[in-house]
């Protein structure tokens, strides 16, 4: 079957059909390699929400996640216990909806999910090596600033999880409790943020730009691409929130410019290897980050 997709990733990029990395970019593998993710996001939050994620306050940290949620009572009048698994739906509802209007297989090869984890991996490292060297060059703190305290201010989740780390890391006196709160907040962050602003925010911004605007199509893109970068990293410090704007993590160029970078970086991988690959590479970047800040570079007391 001819894949007749009409995302940014089947625009720019044509695979052998039914190859490796013509199959595991469709939806439904999205569908069922995030699933599991979504899962263990849900069931982490269930653990530690009331310490450190809630609804409706400025203590939100996985805000995308958030935003849907609001969506869903504001609008929806949803319950906001329902929103807590409704919304992982709300995920899986738009990719079997762009499963379905590409007209690709549905076949799944499990057998994928292995190597589609490596490339994950791999491709999380050249984030890992960039923030390395942003800190490593960046301005030099003071010398009663530990290096674990400096790798904190960039070895950080690309996602939202940055902000409570600084500021309530001593909320959790167990350090394995502690490093559990930071992987779930970096796979919410990573699904979300990925859905948000690569999935929607980048076709919203393509179909403005080409279908109403008539933009030639590379520049659509590069437009599309930058701005949702500059967004997605603007977010982790201003967002709008119950209808107010709140004021997230403290404002630093070096993080501002780091994120739009990373938001760049996935938004290349969404365009060429879709949203399975793209969320699965923030996810494990983020697991990366908090491994490493925890057990490498942990906080001074």
């Amino acid at each position: 079957m001819e894949d007749n997709s009409t995302d940014i990733s089947s625009r720019l990029f044509t695979f052998k059909p039914d190859s490796y990395f013509d199959r595991t970019r469709r939806p439904v593998y999205a569908i069922t390699y995030l699933l599991g993710f979504l899962v263990f996001y849900e069931l982490g939050l269930i653990l530690i929400r009331s310490q450190i994620i809630t609804l409706s306050a400025k203590n939100v940290r996985v805000v995308s996640f958030a935003w849907i949620q609001n969506i869903l009572v504001q609008y929806l009048n949803f319950t906001p216990a329902a929103t807590w698994f409704i919304t992982p739906l709300v995920v899986i509802l738009i990719l079997l909806a762009l499963q379905i209007t590409s007209k690709t297989k549905w076949k799944v090869y499990f057998k994928d999910f292995v190597p589609m984890t490596i490339e994950c991996i791999l491709l999380a490292l050249p984030l890992i090596v960039l923030s390395l060297a942003i800190n490593r060059t960046s301005a030099p703190q003071p010398e009663n600033t530990s290096l674990a305290n400096s790798m904190q201010a960039i070895i950080c989740s690309s996602g939202d999880a940055c902000d409570w780390l600084a500021s309530g890391i001593n909320s959790i006196e167990n350090q394995s409790a502690n490093l559990f709160a930071r992987i779930i907040t970096g796979i919410g962050a990573g699904i979300y943020e990925e859905f948000i602003f690569r999935l929607i925010l980048i076709c919203i911004f393509m179909m403005i730009l080409q279908d109403l605007l008539n933009v030639k199509p590379i520049s659509a893109i590069v437009i599309s691409v930058m701005a949702s970068a500059v967004l997605f990293s603007l977010h982790h410090h201003i967002f709008y929130m119950d209808g107010v704007i709140q004021i997230g993590e403290s404002f630093s160029l070096v993080r501002f410019l780091f994120r739009t970078l990373a938001g760049i970086y996935f938004a290349a991988i969404f365009a060429s290897r879709g949203f399975a690959i793209a969320a699965g590479t923030h996810i494990f970047y983020d697991i990366i980050a908090a491994l490493t800040n925890v057990l490498i570079f942990p906080p001074s007391a």
